[in-house]
């Protein structure tokens, strides 16, 4: 069962650039990127850092503190230090709103 919360509105997200939000208690880094709206786990699996805080290139999101990059998609890092991913979320668009469910991640652990 999905449970989708209003997040923000479309119009508050600026391209390429992470915004946090918190969702049902869960810290979640929006970002649109590419055409798409992202929603993933905003604490880095590495260390305890904000993922909203770094910067968005190649629809990665990079850790600012050691550099680790997530794919937006998949959560999955591309590089040390992290070796672990991090949640993503499913995300829709409903009247200019961002809708999130962060009840279901579409994270797979490999």
């Amino acid at each position: 069962m999905t449970t989708f919360v209003r997040a923000c509105a479309l119009s508050e997200l600026e391209e390429g650039t992470p915004m946090r939000v918190e969702l049902d208690g869960t810290p979640v880094s929006l970002v649109h990127t590419e055409g798409e709206v992202f929603a993933i786990f905003d604490i880095c699996s590495h260390a305890n850092v904000s993922l909203s805080e770094g910067e968005v290139e190649d629809c990665q999101i990079e850790c600012w503190l050691h550099g680790s990059s997530f794919d937006l998609r998949t959560g999955k890092p591309s590089g040390l230090p992290a070796t672990r991913p991090v949640p993503v979320y499913p995300v829709k668009i409903e009247g200019g709103s961002v809708l999130v469910d962060v009840s279901a991640s579409l994270t797979q652990e490999s």
